[in-house]
């Protein structure tokens, strides 16, 4: 399974390709645009969210609500585009000397702007800014999306939420089973678990909001039902906790991930860390523990993945830090982009598809899956055969 997207914030639409997903698989437009609606919500988005309402548009690899085993066309039309037909055109402009509208010669310190600029040899900004915005992120979610239901239907579910904002963390959350996790979060405006600090992260980001600033935080993705032994240990590139790894940091304004104990690890004895085995005839080979997040080797122990991101603040601020002007050399304050003042719910539905995508993509590669039934039953006898190991 891959996929690849194009568009910009504000071109006609975003599109994502995605090859590899089973034929006969059911799909619908309401499974991914499920998704895209809860990307929107959250506390401290901008006005941006308040324009778009992300609707996909289904163009290939799907006929009467099953998937075809060709690839998937995904589009999602930004509802903005109309005010942005001038300025992000695609036709020549007419004149040589034509002024572009709305240049940007001024970075934005935390941004791709300049280091985009340099390496491309972008003079004008907003052909970094447009590719590099988190509105990429909308198709990224789509694909999540195809990957969540096909997790769903083999039996693992995913659920994302947020640990921290702004320095309030949450409690660990204690709950039954994971979709109690998955329902509480959904209705919290802030994606928690924790009703006792929800208030507390709202206050910090009307905070961060009054003083013109932004905030950051924690999210974390759980996902319960892997088979054992997804992944492998025999290639550094074929480990899978290494691709989650990689897929959380690719988020915008991602600067750290951690599994299980994480960073905690580096203050505990092994004796501490290390989960024990055990074995019964219900579940087969189990841990005690879960303090390595689901994974050993590289590959899926069977206990549930646990896995978090931090998020920097988001780095567009309607009180802007000092930069300079690429064409004069001044000193200038850097240029204000619409932006939201805290993005950490929305990027735990962005997390959650990113791990989705590359778990699902793990679990084709590894088993049957020019079929989705045959995909199924695979999975179906490898739990068996594990469980007898």
């Amino acid at each position: 399974m891959r996929y690849i997207t194009a568009g910009e914030s504000h071109g006609p639409q975003l599109t994502t390709i995605i090859e590899g997903i089973p034929a006969g698989m059911p799909l619908t437009t309401e499974d991914i645009n499920h998704e895209l609606a809860r990307r929107q919500k959250g506390y401290g988005r901008g006005r941006r969210m308040q324009i778009e309402t992300d609707m996909v548009n289904i163009t290939g690899g799907v006929r009467h609500g099953f998937t075809l085993g060709s690839p998937l066309s995904l589009v999602v039309e930004n509802k903005d585009w109309k005010h942005w037909t001038k300025i992000m055109g695609i036709d020549p402009l007419i004149l040589e000397n034509q002024e572009v509208k709305r240049k940007v010669t001024r970075p934005r310190p935390g941004h791709a702007d300049l280091v985009g600029g340099i390496k491309y040899g972008h003079r004008d900004m907003r052909n970094v800014l447009e590719r590099s915005s988190a509105r990429e992120t909308t198709v990224r979610v789509a694909a999540g999306a195809v990957a969540k239901k096909l997790l769903t239907l083999l039996g693992i579910e995913v659920a994302g939420h947020v640990l921290e904002i702004g320095g309030v963390r949450a409690n660990q959350p204690q709950y039954e089973n994971i979709q109690e996790l998955q329902q509480k979060t959904e209705e919290s405006p802030v994606r928690c678990f924790d009703e006792q600090v929800e208030k507390q992260m709202i206050e910090a980001i009307e905070q961060a909001k009054a003083n013109g600033d932004s905030i950051g935080g924690i999210v974390e993705v759980i996902v319960e039902g892997m088979p054992i032994g997804v992944g492998s240990y025999v290639q550094y590139d074929r480990k899978l906790d290494a691709k989650i790894a990689q897929a959380i940091l690719s988020i915008n304004a991602f600067k750290g991930v951690e599994f299980g104990l994480g960073f905690g690890m580096a203050r505990l004895p092994g004796s501490e860390v290390h989960d024990e085995i055990i074995w019964n005839e219900d579940e087969g080979y189990v841990r005690s523990t879960n303090r390595l997040g689901g994974f050993e080797g590289g590959m899926t122990t069977g206990m549930p993945i646990v896995v978090r991101g931090v998020m920097k603040p988001i780095p567009t601020l309607y009180k802007p830090l000092k930069s300079v002007d690429i064409d004069t050399k001044e000193s200038f304050s850097a240029s204000i982009e619409r932006s939201d003042s805290c993005a950490v719910p929305a990027a735990s539905v962005v997390a959650e598809a990113v791990v989705a995508w590359e778990l699902a993509a793990a679990i084709t590669e590894q088993f049957c899956s020019d079929r989705y039934e045959l995909l199924k039953q695979s999975i179906e006898d490898h739990r068996v055969y594990a469980k007898g190991f």
